[in-house]
């Protein structure tokens, strides 16, 4: 019996489990295949006792429409930093991975599918060269990884920010207000720019194009008439303005490395009312909301089409390489080419000319 063992890791992400549905479903057409699920990324395997389970057609029968993972992620630690409690009650970590490497050897793990973002693509990478059969499978909403068109969850998450820009146009005219939404994409705008020019919104400040506090004034201005009137701004919590910084904190998580970004909508709101902006304004941070819930059909389908690749790659040995969606087709690309360049809005781009066809304006 073959085993193939299955992690997902980083942030939760609509369609995680129709990959795993489609990887098992896919083994069972092989014989003498066993697919492994670790709990919770890789620290199913490192912890002890091993938290792992058999996912077998039963385990995934109609979790496609699921969101989140049944077998738990982490964006924490891992098997390069496993943190671990010194006897003064601080926090160090140690590397882990030759160890993991043995167990999953004595596992009798023949292979690796760990579907996760760039972080964890990186550890993949990392783990590839240390000699593990291992294979990638790209998930982020936040569509930063330039190996692939799109990631899966991307299209979930940008539904879910469009129905919040629609709701919020209603109440901003009742009450000739700007709402400010605040959508998650780290340092990409991707999410911003699709949920505004599908909302209808007047404004979209992203990462790529730092945006001058005035040249919004005027725009929001422009929207009132003696006193009435009303606007949507969509800003991606990764914009900053010109000759700004991020808003972020450093996080106090143990394990937990990235920046914790967010509230740039309440900075904005504040920067608005000090340069003179006199019209209602409030805030909206739809956060989590964005992760959670059931995939749309784009997502299930292209989740599926993902995994499907993944095990045939595992058949073909196609190990240290990445799925990826190269329209119209499902190919696969190295590993160490796909996380070499993030994926970010070309303000240059057709999509960014749409925009500002439409009336977009990006404070520029």
């Amino acid at each position: 019996m073959k085993r193939v063992l299955v992690a997902t890791g980083g942030g939760d992400c609509p369609g995680l489990n129709a990959v795993i549905r489609a990887i098992v479903k896919r083994a069972a057409q092989e014989r003498d295949w066993e697919i492994i699920g670790s709990i919770q990324s890789f620290d199913g395997i490192l912890r002890e006792p091993t938290e792992i389970r058999v996912l077998d057609e039963r385990a995934v029968a109609g979790i496609h429409v699921q969101g989140g993972t049944i077998i738990g992620t982490t964006n924490k630690g891992g098997p390069f930093a496993w943190p671990v409690k010194n006897k003064d009650g601080s926090w160090t970590s140690v590397d882990r991975s030759d160890e993991m490497i043995r167990k999953l050897q004595y596992l009798g793990i023949d292979a690796v599918i760990s579907i996760g973002g760039d972080g964890s693509q990186k550890i993949s990478q990392d783990l590839f060269e240390k000699g593990l059969n291992i294979i990638g499978v790209p998930k982020t909403i936040d569509n930063d990884l330039s190996a692939t068109d799109f990631t899966f969850g991307f299209q979930t998450a940008v539904q879910i920010a469009t129905e919040a820009v629609d709701k919020l146009v209603t109440t901003a005219a009742s009450h000739n207000r700007v709402l400010i939404l605040e959508v998650m994409g780290r340092y990409a705008g991707w999410i911003a720019l699709h949920a505004a020019i599908a909302g209808g919104a007047e404004v979209c400040l992203i990462p790529e194009i730092p945006y001058d506090t005035q040249k919004v004034l005027a725009k929001l201005n422009s929207r009132y008439d003696k006193g009435k009137g009303n606007a949507i701004v969509v800003i991606a919590e990764g914009a900053v303005p010109v000759g700004g910084s991020l808003t972020s904190e450093q996080s106090d998580e143990v394990g937990y490395n990235n920046l914790r970004l967010g509230g740039v909508a309440h900075k904005l709101m504040h920067d608005l009312k000090n340069a003179g902006f006199e019209a209602d304004m409030r805030e909206t941070v739809l956060g989590h909301l964005q992760r959670g819930g059931s995939p749309i059909a784009y997502d299930r389908i292209l989740a599926t089409q993902f995994g499907v690749k993944a095990f045939e790659m595992v058949l073909e040995g196609k190990f240290g390489e990445m799925v990826a969606y190269r329209h119209p087709d499902i190919i696969s690309v190295p590993l160490i080419d796909a996380i070499n360049k993030p994926n970010f809005v070309d303000p240059t781009s057709d999509l960014l000319k749409t925009a500002r066809g439409i009336g977009i304006s990006f404070g520029d």
